[in-house]
C-alpha cells in the first residue's frame, strides 16, 4: 500500500509505533492482539496535506480575519477542532505554512509531552549547531527589505524551530488574486541560499508569473498557488524537480462562502473563478508538470474538513484517482525527508492509515471496494 500494490482482505500488524507486517487473506494474527475490523473501507497510507494554516480558527460568529486577538494558549486549544476535522478527512500529516506566536511549532513537539491527538506535523528542531538553541518564536510576518534583511529574517525563522521557511513573493490571498511581485530575484535567491545552507527548505507564496519565474530560477523547494507561468518557467520547474502546490479548491470555497461567511466585495467571486480556470489551464497546457504537483488545501477557518476536495480537482485535470493520491503520499513524504516513515503502509513505517469511504468511491477501478480488511 503506497508502493503501487493493492491488497484485498488486507491484514496490517502494528507493534508499538511501527508497522510490523502487511499481508492478504487468512493471515496469522498473534494471540492477544487487538483486532480492528475496517473491512467496510478501502485503506490507503495516511494522507499528507502540503499546505495548511491550522491555527486559523473560526468561531462561526464573526467574520474571519476580523476576530479579536487571542492568547496563544487559546489559539492552540481552539485549533484542536481543526485538527480533528483534518483527521476525519483522512489527513494524518500536514505541512503548516503560517501561524502566530510559534503555536504550530509547539504542537509539532506535543508528542514529546504525551499529546497524541493531533495530526503529525512535518517539522523538527534545527540541527545546525549555530541554531541549536530554541529561540523565541518568529513573528507571523517579518518585514524584510534588501538581501541582508532577508538573510536575517530567514535565520530568525529557522532559529525558532521551523523546518520550512515561507516567503511571500507576491501579493494575493483570500479575495485578492493580484499577484504583484514583492521581492526581487536577488532577495529570493538570498533566502533560498541561506535556507539550504542551514539544511532546511523554503516555500514561496506566488500568485503571479513574475514571482514564480524568479522563485524557480532561485531554486526554491516548493511553489505555492502560482498561475500564468510560461513554458520556460514550467520546463525549469520540472527540470529542477521543484514541487508546485496549486491550492485550487480553497479558491472554490471562498466562492462558495464569499457572501455569508467572508463578506467579500462585489466582483470577488468572478475574480476567484477566473483564477481557478487559469490554474487549470496550466495542467491542460502540459502534462509533465503534474508529476511535480502536490495536494495542498490551504485550509483556513471554515476550510477544515474540506482538505481532500483538492483531490477532485486533480482528477478533473485528467489524473486517475491513483495518480492523484500519489500527489499527497510518497512525493510529499520524500520532500519532507519522511520517506522512510510516511507515505506507505509497509514494515517499519509509522502506522498512519486513511479510509477512503468518505474520500473516493470504493468501487473505483483503482481502489476496489468490498471486503478489504485491516487488522492492527
Amino acid at each position: 500500500m503506497g508502493q503501487g500494490r493493492v491488497f484485498t482482505n488486507a491484514v496490517v500488524i502494528v507493534e508499538d509505533d511501527r508497522v510490523r507486517s502487511v499481508t492478504s487473506g487468512n493471515a496469522s494474527i498473534p494471540s492477544g492482539t487487538e483486532v480492528i475490523d475496517l473491512s467496510r473501507y478501502t485503506g490507503v497510507p495516511g494522507l499528507i496535506d502540503a499546505h495548511t494554516h491550522i491555527m486559523w480558527y473560526w468561531t462561526g460568529i464573526t467574520t474571519p480575519r476580523s476576530e479579536p486577538p487571542r492568547h496563544p494558549a487559546v489559539t492552540v486549544f481552539l485549533a484542536q477542532e481543526n485538527a480533528q476535522k483534518a483527521l476525519e478527512a483522512g489527513v494524518t500529516t500536514i505541512r503548516n505554512l503560517n501561524a502566530p506566536d510559534g503555536t504550530d511549532l509547539a504542537i509539532a513537539r506535543s508528542d514529546k509531552h504525551g499529546q497524541d491527538d493531533w495530526p503529525s506535523h512535518v517539522r523538527v528542531r534545527p540541527r545546525n549547531p549555530d541554531h541549536s538553541k530554541h529561540a523565541p518564536p518568529a513573528p507571523i510576518g517579518i518585514m524584510a527589505d534588501g538581501v541582508d534583511g532577508v538573510i536575517h529574517a530567514v535565520r530568525q525563522v529557522l532559529a525558532s524551530g521551523a523546518d520550512w521557511v515561507k516567503m511571500y513573493g507576491s501579493t494575493g490571498g483570500f479575495d485578492d488574486v493580484s499577484g504583484f511581485q514583492t521581492f526581487t530575484f536577488e532577495e529570493v535567491k538570498a533566502a533560498v541560499e541561506v535556507t539550504h545552507a542551514l539544511g532546511k527548505k523554503i516555500a514561496i507564496h506566488c500568485y503571479g508569473p513574475a514571482c514564480a519565474r524568479d522563485a524557480i530560477r532561485a531554486g526554491v523547494d516548493s511553489l505555492e498557488h502560482a498561475t500564468d507561468m510560461d513554458d520556460q518557467t514550467i520546463a525549469e520547474m520540472v527540470k529542477k524537480k521543484i514541487y508546485y502546490v496549486p491550492t485550487i479548491d480553497h479558491n472554490q470555497y471562498y466562492v462558495d462562502y464569499a457572501g455569508n461567511v467572508y463578506h467579500f466585495p462585489p466582483g470577488a467571486k468572478e475574480h476567484l473563478l477566473d483564477y481557478i480556470q487559469r490554474i487549470l489551464k496550466l495542467r491542460r497546457k502540459r502534462s509533465r508538470p503534474a508529476r511535480a504537483w502536490w495536494v495542498g488545501s490551504d485550509a483556513v477557518y471554515n476550510g477544515w474538513g474540506l482538505n481532500m476536495r483538492e483531490l477532485d480537482w486533480f482528477v478533473k485535470m485528467g489524473m486517475t484517482p491513483a495518480q492523484a493520491l500519489r500527489r499527497l503520499r510518497t512525493e510529499p513524504a520524500a520532500m519532507s525527508r519522511k520517506e522512510n516513515s510516511l507515505g506507505a503502509v509497509v514494515p517499519g513505517f509509522t502506522p498512519t492509515l486513511s479510509l477512503l469511504k468518505a474520500i473516493l468511491l470504493p468501487t473505483s477501478p483503482q481502489f476496489p471496494g468490498g471486503k478489504t480488511s485491516v487488522g492492527s
